[in-house]
């Protein structure tokens, strides 16, 4: 055969590099801070660099824990002969999404008896955000959405991507008292208008680690109920707040018992150590079991418009502990041990702090729960505490409580001591 010859194959002599693009007016986006500070950490030199940014958790060394349970069940399933790479469907593992339906609503939810709610696997529990976002704008024609002052960052992305016009805040976080502005928060959703979606953090709230009392939430429910207000739950973090995977989810559990419909985002890239695989699930609950075929079809229409299918492997992994009494009973026990270390790197940077005599009120380190700590230090601080002690965390003073140990506690606490003394704050 002979060659074959294509007209300007080396490009048209007319066209040069930059020439009226159709992306020219395109501005840069900004960077995501958490990953940039995390990329600059494993780029520092420093023999005494300290990571407090990424949520996730780390042993007493230092190192990323992959939970013993996960560890044996991803060893079975590599080693034995029913290993898959097939695709699963659009709403993925029935017995993933089942299992982790009851672990939130509860062996003995009414909802669940009453088959009016369900749940379906999702890219970890953003993409849960967004499916869940994405149906209530196509679907239920729900427009505006209520985000926590402050909260999560990628609740800023996702639900406007997803098609919400409107955007507004509710008061979350007293920077004062160090506490949670329950009244703020109460009469900012008083006046939000009916049908707006108001985004709650079922427990470990993220950044600032101050959750509502019982009695809080039983206020805010009040409120939404009387406003005619829609909850969707973000459950990031059950079983590692408190150590207790019951106690965790009581807030969506109440929500329920009071006739809501809701949806919940859930994750188990915390509370599994499954951070990249991506597990997550959508919790829909109704008031009546007949929407639930319609609503099951839009969905997965959506998903396959999307992503197509969820991902298989970490999936298989969190569905054999999760319908597996032994294996549930195990990861339990080492959700306790994540919880118990946490606790006590609190208190050890709480005693820390006030046995140096670090100007301020520290008690709200311990009053917290979680991973994060919302410290109060000001922006200043933490550059002086990334330039001058190589100790990287967000600019808003949020610490993962997961990168402290014995090893590190007090050289923390003497580099917060210094920026603090260096550059003084009324709101510490």
């Amino acid at each position: 055969m002979s060659d074959m010859i294509y007209p300007y194959e080396n490009g048209h002599p007319d066209v040069r590099l930059g020439d009226d693009s159709l992306f020219s007016t395109v501005e840069p986006a900004p960077p995501v801070e958490i990953f940039a500070l995390h990329k600059a950490y494993h780029e520092d030199k420093s023999p005494q660099k300290v990571d407090l940014t990424i949520g996730a958790y780390r042993d007493e060394e230092g190192r990323p824990w992959v939970l013993p349970v996960v560890r044996q069940v991803e060893e079975e399933i590599t080693s034995g002969q029913n290993l898959s790479h097939e695709y699963l469907g659009q709403l993925g593992l029935e017995e993933l999404s089942s299992a982790a339906t009851k672990l939130l609503l509860g062996s003995d939810s009414i909802a669940l008896k009453q088959g009016r709610a369900f749940g379906v696997q999702t890219v970890g529990g953003t993409g849960a955000l967004r499916v869940g976002a994405e149906f209530l704008v196509k679907c239920a024609k729900l427009k505006s959405f209520y985000m926590a002052d402050p909260c999560w960052p990628s609740h800023h992305l996702v639900f406007p991507y997803a098609g919400f016009a409107i955007c507004r805040i509710y008061r979350y976080w007293h920077s004062m008292k160090k506490c949670l502005n329950i009244e703020g928060l109460l009469e900012d959703l008083r006046d939000a208008p009916p049908g707006s979606v108001v985004i709650l953090h079922v427990c470990a709230h993220n950044p600032t680690g101050i959750d509502p009392s019982k009695d809080q939430w039983m206020r805010i429910a009040d409120v939404m109920q009387e406003g005619r207000l829609f909850p969707f739950f973000d459950c990031a973090y059950q079983g590692i707040a408190s150590g207790d995977l019951e106690k965790d989810a009581w807030p969506v559990r109440y929500f329920v018992s009071r006739g809501f419909e809701l949806l919940c985002a859930q994750s188990f890239s915390k509370n599994m150590g499954l951070y990249s695989e991506r597990v997550g699930n959508l919790t829909l609950v109704f008031k009546d079991p007949e929407v639930i075929p319609n609503v099951r079809s839009h969905i997965t229409m959506m998903i396959r418009g999307n992503y197509c299918n969820p991902p298989r492997h970490g999936a298989g992994i969190a569905t054999r502990i999760l319908n597996d009494n032994r294996l549930i009973d195990d990861w339990k026990n080492q959700l306790k041990t994540i919880s118990i270390r946490i606790k006590r790197m609190r208190w050890a940077l709480r005693t820390k702090l006030q046995e140096l005599g670090t100007p301020g009120d520290w008690d709200h380190i311990t009053r917290q729960i979680g991973m994060f700590c919302y410290s109060g230090l000001t922006e200043q601080q933490v550059k002086y505490l990334i330039q001058e002690y190589h100790i990287y965390l967000p600019t808003a003073g949020r610490i993962n409580i997961c990168g402290l140990n014995d090893k590190n506690v007090e050289f923390v606490a003497k580099a917060i001591n210094d920026a603090v003394l260096t550059f003084p704050s009324n709101d510490i």
